[in-house]
This record gives structure tokens, sequence and C-alpha cells, in this order.
């Protein structure tokens, strides 16, 4: 029974995290935490375990996605790059602060997180995007895989800095970075859903293996959960591609928002009992 929910953990966060581009962390981790710590059913889980295991499965679920995306001009490489100066020191800085948590302040401090990622799901697409980051220097005409042309361009430092912010949640969280880079890159820096998304699992990729390195070196990996997560997150990862192309993820955003405030009010009133 064990292994048959890992499998499940991996192939369902991987097909969501793929399809609406948050990497799939913010489903891997609080499913360990339920099924581990609360009811015992997954061995040898502790909130480092989780966050740990979570980075280092979202490192093959980034790689599988962002190779899919790129092969389909989903991925915005420029300032994809550019991103990455900030995620990995970030990531890097949270893999070690997350040290800090005892489980009933992980609890906690993650149900407050899913809360607030639910929240910016609700208002991601009722607030126009932000012009206050658009800088004419840096504008630059990029081309999605459906043949449309958009314009965006934003200063090189405020890309940094909003991307080390998303490390330093990756580190701490075990999420990849992408859940809060996609709300940033579609309402602060204008990139385009089909483009956002994409470039969100290079996001992913590096804040993964960078959290994951961080991790490593603490043993906070459980590489037998790893084993059974990785093969069914692969396949995952590929059906979320394939959804993302074919079908509208309003309906599966509606739905994981749902799911994310449902998991984040479970691990608040958790974390007091």
């Amino acid at each position: 029974m064990e292994y048959l929910i890992l499998i499940f953990i991996g192939l369902f966060a991987a097909a969501v995290g793929s399809l609406v581009g948050i990497g799939g962390g913010v489903i891997i981790v609080p499913l360990l935490v339920f099924f581990g710590i609360d009811n015992d059913i997954i061995s040898n889980v502790t909130p480092q375990s989780a966050v740990g295991t979570s980075s280092v499965v979202l490192i093959f679920i980034g790689l599988t996605a962002m190779m899919s995306y790129g092969r389909s001009n989903q991925l915005d490489r420029k300032n994809g790059i550019l991103f990455l100066f900030g995620i990995i020191p970030g990531a890097l800085a949270g893999s070690y602060l997350s040290d800090v948590f005892t489980t009933e302040s992980f609890k906690l401090y993650f149900g407050i997180f899913l809360i607030f990622l639910s929240i910016l799901l609700i208002i991601r697409d009722r607030i126009k995007p932000m012009n206050i980051f658009q800088d004419e220097r840096y504008v630059r005409p990029h081309v999605d895989h459906m043949g449309n042309v958009y314009h965006y361009g934003f200063p090189p430092y405020i890309a940094v800095i909003a991307s080390f912010i998303a490390g330093l949640t990756a580190g701490l969280f075990g999420i990849g970075g992408g859940a809060i880079m996609t709300p940033m890159m579609l309402m602060l820096f204008r990139m385009p859903a089909s483009i956002a998304i994409g470039t969100s699992m290079l996001i992913v990729f590096f804040g993964a293996l960078s959290s994951g390195t961080g991790h490593l070196l603490q043993n906070n990996v459980n590489f037998l959960h790893v084993a059974f997560l990785v093969p069914s997150a692969f396949v995952g990862a590929k059906i979320g591609v394939y959804l993302n192309q074919k079908f509208n993820s309003d309906t599966v955003i509606i739905a994981l928002r749902t799911v994310l405030l449902l998991l984040g009010l479970y691990m608040i009133i958790e974390s007091f009992l």
C-alpha cells in the first residue's frame, strides 16, 4: 500500500504541476506529511525529509517538462536564464533554513503558505498585469508556440530579486519555485500564460537542483521514496504538458486552488492538535 500511494503521489503531483506551471511540490509535500506523519502509512517521514525528497523529485519533473515545453517554443530562455541568478542561491539558502522547523511549526507555516498560493491562483486572472516593472529598454518581442507575438521586458535586478524570494520558498518548502514565479511572471512581468508556464518549469528544474543539493548534503532525502516517486512523476509530467497543449487549464486551476486551500486549513489545524 505504501508504494502504491507513493506512485499515485508522483503521478498526480507531476501531472497537475506541469499542467499549470507550479512543479508539483505543493502537492507532494503535504501528501507525504498526511500519509507519513499524520497517518503513518508511509514510513520514515519528517518535515525535512518531505521537503528534501520533494526537491529531488522536482528535478526530474522540471527537467521533463522543461524539455517538452522547450521543443514547443513555450519557454523564454533569455529571461529564464536571468531568473536563475536569483533562484539558485535562494533555493540553496532556503534548504538550510528548513532545518529550523519542528513538525508543528512546519505544518503551521506550510499551511499558511498553501492558503497564500490558493489566493494567488484566485486573483491572478482578476488582476490586470502591472506595468510598473516594464522598462522600454528591455522590451523584446517573444513568439509563443501558436505564432503569437508578445512584447514585454523588465530590469534584470527586479528579476533577480523576485527569483531569489521564490528560491527561498523552494528550499524551505520543497516546491521548486514555480508556484511563486508563475504568478509573478503573469502579473508583474506581463508574460503570456503559455510562455510563463513553460519558463516556470525551467525555474523549477534549477530551483529543485539547487535546493535538492542542499538537502542531500544534510541527509534530508529518503531515496526509497524517491525511487517510487520519480518514475511516476516522469510519466505525470509528460501527461501534464500534453494536457496543457490540448485543453484550457482554467478548470484545473479552479480545482487546484480549492485543494490547496483545504490542505492549508488542514495543516494549520493539525499544527495545534
